[in-house]
């Protein structure tokens, strides 16, 4: 989605935004748990993982794993809320896709051997309703049309759960200025929590959308969610995007 000239766009706009000085305007306050979040607009970005057709419509991946991908729609227009708050704000959204090359190099057995026996009859690779599974370039692979990345946003395509293994992405955020991540997607507790962890040892301040986020085990994005925030955002900080929102129009 990028080329070099885009990039080097991307990092002198970035460069005039980090000379503005931090104000009250530029740094609102989010509340939060466990504790209110402080979000330095000059160096924040939304990441949103893996809203693609694979894992929340019929026929794809999450499916044949035998998941009901009903549970992953109700966030869909929400998440459509903030990333266009986002957007009107002049952040920088970015977006991610999990998938693997057409001759399956980069997805080792131990991965794509993966389904509850008597559940799952596809893998990773294999033709299904919307083109062969987790491949790159097939239908099932892309992102929803309802959440659409915008002409110059950033999309990572990721072999992993984790946004970091073998992808640009800690390059664009460097370039970026980034400093504050925004996580939403799913599912919360894999490719979500995995990326925040991710994010959180490379040192990255984290907040979590409580209701931009889902998985196909209700039970699962709770516990994720106490993990997260326990010990004093020992990984990261939640909040929800009414809060998220109404903190960056306080702010502008």
């Amino acid at each position: 989605m990028h080329n070099k000239m885009d990039h080097a766009i991307e990092i002198t706009a970035s460069l005039k935004r980090l000379d503005e000085p931090t104000t009250k305007a530029n740094m609102p306050t989010v509340s939060a748990q466990p504790f209110p979040f402080d979000l330095p607009r000059l160096r924040t970005a939304l990441v949103v993982i893996d809203m693609q057709r694979d894992f929340v419509e019929p026929g794809g991946f999450g499916a044949a794993l035998g998941n009901n991908v009903g549970l992953l729609t109700p966030i869909i227009p929400i998440l459509a809320q903030l990333m266009a708050a986002f957007r009107f704000h002049g952040l920088p959204v970015i977006h991610t896709r999990e998938g693997h090359k057409p001759d399956l190099s980069d997805c080792p057995p131990a991965k794509r051997n993966r389904g509850e026996a008597g559940k799952s009859v596809l893998k990773i690779g294999d033709q299904g309703p919307m083109g062969r599974i987790l491949i790159h370039g097939e239908p099932g692979h892309q992102i929803i049309p309802e959440l659409a990345p915008l002409p110059g946003e950033i999309v990572i395509d990721k072999p992993g759960k984790g946004s970091f293994y073998n992808t640009p992405l800690q390059d664009r955020l460097s370039s970026l200025g980034i400093t504050h991540l925004v996580f939403t997607g799913v599912t919360t507790e894999v490719c979500v929590q995995t990326t925040m962890r991710e994010a959180n040892d490379r040192g990255y301040t984290c907040l979590l959308v409580e209701d931009c986020t889902e998985s196909y085990f209700p039970e699962f994005k709770k516990v994720t969610l106490n993990m997260i925030r326990a010990q004093g955002a020992i990984v990261g900080w939640t909040c929800t995007s009414h809060d998220l929102i109404t903190a960056l129009a306080e702010g502008s």
